[in-house]
């Protein structure tokens, strides 16, 4: 194989090449160890590289094809069930990475607050959302205040000596 690389970029981000192809893909944000384990045996059905192979050790014309994978696991044949967005509605299962799943969640978010569902409502106040208890617990969610350290200041020099006062006779 090829000259091992330490860093890979793959779906715009870097990646340690010094790792197994499945253990390297956790790295990208949406994709667990479940799903990389998916993609990487995909790839290996693909493209007879084991899933072993250190992700520096590919050659760079395959990291086009691997972050094919990772962009559109869909087409090529991972399960509707293994994406992280599935929309009831209209059926259409996708798998977001990176900044469209920030995005993405950003939006679902600002969707929730403007319709002032109960999550949303929550979201915006800086509560709990999914039903724990806030009486006793939870109170140091969201910033602190800090506590900011006084300054110190030469101290003052010490008060001259008064001449001392006569004694009367």
């Amino acid at each position: 194989m090829a000259e091992t690389r330490y860093i890979v970029r793959i779906a715009n981000k870097d990646l340690n090449g010094s790792v197994p192809i499945y253990r390297a893909l956790t790295g990208i944000k949406g994709i667990g160890i479940r799903m990389s384990r998916m993609i990487a045996a995909q790839f290996q059905k693909e493209h007879h590289v084991p899933q072993t192979t250190q992700l520096g050790q590919l050659p760079e014309n395959m990291d086009a094809k691997l972050e094919d994978i990772v962009l559109h696991p869909l087409q090529h044949g991972l399960p509707a069930w293994s994406m992280n967005r599935q929309k009831y509605a209209d059926g259409k299962d996708t798998h977001l990475v990176m900044n469209d799943l920030d995005f993405a969640l950003r939006n679902d978010l600002q969707t929730m607050r403007k319709l002032k569902s109960y999550k949303g409502v929550r979201h915006s106040l800086g509560l709990t959302v999914r039903g724990q208890s806030t009486r006793t617990s939870g109170r140091k969610r969201g910033s602190s205040v800090g506590v900011t350290a006084k300054v110190e200041t030469p101290a003052a020099k010490p008060a001259a000596k008064a001449p001392a006062a006569e004694k009367k006779k």
